[in-house]
């Protein structure tokens, strides 16, 4: 199959990482936990990407940085799960592993690893890229549209009326603009917005199948997305992930937990950035809203002291994870964000910048996450629990973040 992206784009990406790692810029990497064959149409796709627009335009304005826009999209079918077996009402099966492997249905043939699936996902992940690009290159995140991306269910609610107020202070900024006689119609930056998308490379019999020389560098690039990442429970230094990331040249990230040591940390830095070149690796901090700020600053200082100019991004959905009461498993927004407000806390006290965050997050109206400005609460959950996997963010909480997480970017 032809590949998804260009070695070209992996590139410039790795130069707005790099700018990133300098603390010039602020990674905004989001979207679902994993996409489903069953979700999948224009709309969905659209509204995912008006709250990640809507998200970074919060944040560049509130913070005066670019923001590098990255979504959990278009290859992010794959997921990785605790046991290799679930059970119900007696019955013993394999463990849905996300629509790149099998069905969520819970009988025998549904949970059979069906290979054509690796097919229909290639498939999804065209479409979704091209309809992305005919969205961002298009003209449909010029930003002269700012109020258009508002959702309507989010508009009438505190997020939306704050973020109403940002988009009309972006309009009397243009219009200003033109007054002073800039010609805004040759800003291209003003018209368009570069999008990436990423996922987690864990099924790699998918991701070797997609990987190309580049025929201006002779270098390999894993042309599924534009950047990869290996996962908290795959990250082995002997294993094969760690080895198959090491030799493509895409923008790399690997989540790091609560179990990290800083030698850990400082050997997979050797292993998958051993040029030491910015922008080439991100590590991506998924603690717990109790646990980040004791354990952070070690590994901090010592990826800092072994020369690794890396970016730094905080996932705070990971690691605050509960079953609730109702059966549900779910987060609490207010942990999510006291878990970034805690990674800020770590780099700020060992002179690191926070280079982002990395969300779960859609722009459906669900009820996956508890609190949030509308108060999600406990008997909300099975209101709209769509999720096939892990609990996410809906856009009024998403952008609720967004405004928070500026805030802390500012201070």
């Amino acid at each position: 199959m032809p590949p998804l992206v260009f070695a070209g784009e992996a590139r410039t990406l790795r130069e707005s990482l790099a700018l990133v790692a300098e603390g010039k810029g602020f990674v905004l990497q989001a979207g679902d936990c994993a996409e489903t064959f069953a979700e999948f149409n224009a709309d969905q796709i659209r509204d995912k990407l008006k709250v990640i627009l809507q998200m970074s335009v919060a944040l560049t304005y509130s913070t005066g940085v670019p923001v590098v826009k990255i979504g959990r999209i278009a290859g992010q079918f794959a997921k990785p799960r605790s046991a290799d077996t679930e059970q119900r009402d007696g019955m013993s099966l394999p463990s849905f592993r996300g629509d790149m492997v099998n069905d969520i249905a819970f009988d025998a043939i549904s949970r059979n690893p069906d290979p054509q699936r690796l097919v229909q996902c290639y498939n999804q992940a065209a479409a979704t890229l091209n309809l992305l690009r005919a969205f961002t290159k298009g003209g449909f995140a010029d930003l002269s549209r700012v109020h258009q991306w508002n959702l309507e269910f989010v508009g009438s609610t505190r997020e939306g009326r704050r973020y109403e107020q940002l988009s009309n202070e972006i309009d009397r900024a243009l219009r200003f603009m033109e007054a002073c006689g800039i010609d805004l119609r040759d800003e291209a930056q003003l018209h368009q917005v570069d999008f990436y998308t990423s996922h987690e490379a864990l099924i790699l019999g998918y991701e070797e199948a997609l990987t190309r020389r580049d025929s201006l560098t002779g270098d390999y690039y894993d042309c599924s997305a534009h950047m990869l990442w290996i996962g908290d429970r795959t990250r082995q230094l002997d294993h094969a992930h760690v080895h198959f990331l090491a030799g493509v040249q895409n923008p790399i990230g690997v989540k790091i937990g609560p179990t990290t040591t800083p030698e850990e940390a400082v050997a997979l830095c050797g292993a998958l950035d051993p040029n030491k070149e910015p922008g080439r690796l991100t590590l991506i901090v998924r603690m717990g809203a109790s646990k980040v700020r004791d354990l952070l600053p070690p590994i901090l200082r010592a990826v800092q002291h072994a020369g690794h100019r890396i970016v730094w991004i905080s996932d705070p959905m990971h690691g605050n994870t509960f079953q609730h009461a109702t059966g549900y498993k779910t987060r609490h927004f207010d942990d999510v964000l006291s878990e970034v407000a805690e990674f800020f806390a770590a780099c700020h006290e060992v002179g690191v910048w926070p280079g982002g965050v990395h969300l779960e997050m859609t722009g459906e109206s669900v009820t996956e996450c508890l609190g949030g400005g509308d108060e999600v609460l406990g008997e909300n959950l099975e209101e709209r629990y769509e999720t096939t996997c892990d609990p996410r963010l809906n856009a009024r909480q998403s952008l609720e973040l967004a405004f928070r997480v500026a805030g802390l970017v500012r201070a």
